[in-house]
């Protein structure tokens, strides 16, 4: 048996409509919206009564994809500290690749995101940066020089 690939990372919001606009502004695709619910749902998460939207992002190159998901029953709960800082335990950001990460920054800004910490460059390989979007999700964004 062997890993065929990585389909996608998961991540609940509460506001599903900033989150997609967000990404897309980032420059991912909406691939599809829908509902879920049902007994299935409820055995995989291993919850009762779930019912949730999700959008499902896809990056331009196609391999790519996010599951935003929005909790309508049960109910979303928050169980870590607002925008916790990047050495907190557990999974925290996700890093795209971009073309012209000043560009890329500054049109996330209209959609609320802020600079971590700032931007900063690698030798001469990249400039990097991290930005806490919505629902204090991390973004890494890398522009390669070289």
């Amino acid at each position: 048996m062997t890993l065929q690939r990585m389909d996608n990372v998961g991540i609940v919001v509460d506001d599903l409509e900033a989150a997609v606009a967000f990404f897309v502004e980032l420059g991912m695709e909406l691939e599809g919206k829908a509902q879920i619910e049902g007994l299935w749902a409820d055995r995989t998460v291993g919850l009762d009564g779930v019912r949730c939207d999700i959008a499902m992002m896809r990056t331009p190159d196609g391999h790519g994809r996010l599951e935003l998901a929005k909790y309508h029953a049960p109910a979303a709960i928050d169980a870590r500290p607002q925008n916790p800082p990047h050495n907190t335990l557990g999974m925290h950001r996700v890093m795209f690749a971009v073309d012209d990460i000043e560009d890329v920054v500054a049109r996330l800004r209209t959609h609320g995101a802020e600079l971590v910490g700032e931007l900063a460059q690698y030798e001469d390989s990249y400039r990097l940066c991290y930005v806490r979007g919505p629902e204090g999700i991390i973004v890494a964004l890398a522009e390669q020089l070289s």
